[in-house]
Formats: structure tokens, C-alpha cells, sequence
């Protein structure tokens, strides 16, 4: 089920690596998906390269700590602003639409797998807003739950 986590991070790596690098280049297909360069474009690159960045910083820290929060807190935002995208855009036809869409769908099962390990543990999300920093439990890298 943790395989879930990283795989989500490496997704995003994946994915990002070759759409910043096509829109930094302005490369024909970015050209193509996002529009000529433009200041609106340059902010969505920033964005990109923010979630690259916070997607291999969290993929070292899930591995090395196994604690899923933040990890639960990035894909939340991306599962956000990848299913506003066809009310932002206007219709549910562009390639990037629906590649967001798609990755929505594979961040909201990881969402769900963190979720589940929580409430497993018995440490739903009350609890852990009620009780200051949480000293685990937290997913070891085979799964198995560690911590209190």
C-alpha cells in the first residue's frame, strides 16, 4: 500500500522533468499544450518547478521517515488544481486537461491509501489537530505501521 507514496512523487517527477524542461525551451508540443511565452507561462513553470522540487525533497523524506503528511499535503493541493482545470479552462477538450485529470485519479488513490493508514492506526485527522505535533504512527518503507 506505501508504494502508493512514492510512486505518486515519481509521477510527478516523471511528468514534470520533461514539461519544464519543454516550457523553459519553449519546445514545439509546449508551445502547442500551453500557449506562446508569456508572463501567464512563466508563473506556471514556476509553479511546476515548485512541485518538482517539493516532489523529490518529499520522496527522500517519506523514504527516510516514512511520515506521509506532507506528502498528503502536496497531492492535496495538486488533486485541487487538477480538477478545476476544466472549469478554468472552460471545457474538458485540451490535452493538459485531461492529463490532469488522469494524474487527479492516481494522487486521489494515494490520498486514500494515506488516509486509510491513518485511520488504521487509530489516528484519525481529529485526534492529530488536537494533540500538537504527532509522534507517529508513521509507515516504515515495508508498510508495517511504527510509532505509538
Amino acid at each position: 500500500m506505501t508504494a502508493l507514496i512514492p510512486a505518486s512523487l515519481l509521477l510527478n517527477i516523471a511528468v514534470l522533468i520533461p514539461v519544464c524542461w519543454g516550457i523553459w525551451t519553449a519546445a514545439d508540443w509546449a508551445e502547442a499544450a500551453y500557449g506562446p511565452a508569456s508572463d501567464a507561462r512563466g508563473i506556471l513553470l514556476a509553479v511546476y518547478l515548485a512541485i518538482l522540487a517539493l516532489s523529490a525533497l518529499l520522496l527522500v523524506v517519506f523514504l527516510v521517515v516514512g511520515d506521509p503528511r506532507l506528502v498528503a499535503a502536496l497531492l492535496m493541493v495538486q488533486v485541487l488544481y487538477k480538477l478545476l482545470t476544466p472549469v478554468t479552462v472552460g471545457h474538458w477538450g485540451h490535452p493538459v486537461v485531461s492529463a490532469n485529470l488522469a494524474f487527479a485519479g492516481v494522487h486521489m488513490v494515494t490520498l486514500v491509501t494515506i488516509w486509510l493508514s491513518w485511520v488504521r492506526c487509530g489516528a484519525g485527522v481529529f485526534r492529530a489537530l488536537n494533540t500538537g505535533p504527532i509522534p507517529g504512527p508513521y509507515l516504515s518503507r515495508t508498510g508495517s505501521i511504527l510509532g505509538p
